[in-house]
């Protein structure tokens, strides 16, 4: 992928589904950390850009990582967000304040995890499986643009899924500030 974007349609699509047992900032967070090595590569100018990160068995120290720092920012993020939605006279797009540990663990994981396996379609550096397997047997097994329409489809659903979620629950409670 491009870096992070693309990666954010399917988060969208699995908030949709879990709402507050994932926390979409958590897989955010996720896919930025799992994204500095590539970048970091880059500008060294080397010839294999995904390394261990982009491996099944290092996505899961990322998202460990990922756990305590998403938890330290997330009220920073919150307010933030929360502030901009307010300026706009957004309110229904207002976030919880925090997010519990199983949230930011199931963003983490799921994070680092699917973003090993969209990038295992389509950067022939990547061995996902390694050390165990050498190979990359998911490498242009779909075609680039079909994996691009998939991400931006998962997140147009997965937006409008969660906005009408978020508008139900909200309007149902009577509440103002709900989920991340």
């Amino acid at each position: 992928m491009p870096f992070t974007p693309l990666h954010m349609g399917p988060g969208m699509a699995t908030k949709a589904v879990l709402g507050r047992r994932f926390s979409l900032v958590a897989f955010g967070v996720s896919q930025i950390l799992i994204d500095l090595e590539p970048l970091i590569r880059i500008f060294r100018g080397d010839a294999i850009l995904h390394g261990v990160t982009h491996t099944y068995a290092g996505a899961i120290p990322i998202a460990l990582l990922a756990m305590p720092l998403t938890r330290w920012l997330y009220p920073w993020l919150a307010r933030f967000a929360n502030y901009q939605v307010s300026a706009h006279q957004l309110h229904w797009l207002r976030i919880a304040p925090r997010a519990g540990w199983p949230a930011i663990a199931a963003g983490s994981l799921i994070g680092t995890l699917s973003h090993v396996l969209l990038d295992s379609f389509m950067h022939s550096d990547m061995r996902p499986l390694a050390p165990i397997v050498e190979g990359n047997a998911l490498l242009f097994s779909i075609s680039l643009n079909a994996l691009h329409l998939g991400c931006v489809l998962a997140g147009a659903l997965g937006l409008l899924l969660w906005f009408g979620r978020t508008l139900f629950h909200r309007s149902a409670r009577g509440n103002t500030a709900g989920h991340d």
